[in-house]
């Protein structure tokens, strides 16, 4: 096991491939998400993400974006690889809503 674990940290460390495939959706978790582009014109597509997350204040603040791109790397072997979603991202800060919370 530690032999396997070693050979799999030294194939991550030379870094992704220079080969990427892009796609134009994504599945996992029984949610399937399409890029924007790909959408556009069709009756129903899912490209709306959304990421939980925090600030550097106590509060959570969810951040919603539009999925543009899918882009897989590949880490010099077949079970290393990485999907990366590229997303336009909103800006739902709100001065109303933000002074609310400050008080």
């Amino acid at each position: 096991m530690v032999g396997s674990a070693a050979i799999s940290l030294s194939l991550l460390s030379l870094g992704p491939e220079k080969k990427v495939k892009f796609y134009n959706g994504y599945f996992v978790n029984a949610y399937v998400f399409h890029t924007e582009e790909y959408g556009h014109g069709r009756k129903t597509y899912n490209s709306g993400v959304c990421i939980k997350g925090s600030t550097s204040s106590e509060f959570q603040v969810d951040y919603y974006g539009k999925l543009e791109e899918v882009v897989e790397l590949q880490y010099h072997s077949e079970q290393n690889t990485m999907f990366l979603f590229k997303c336009y991202w909103y800006d739902t800060t709100d001065k109303c809503r933000s002074s609310l919370w400050s008080r």
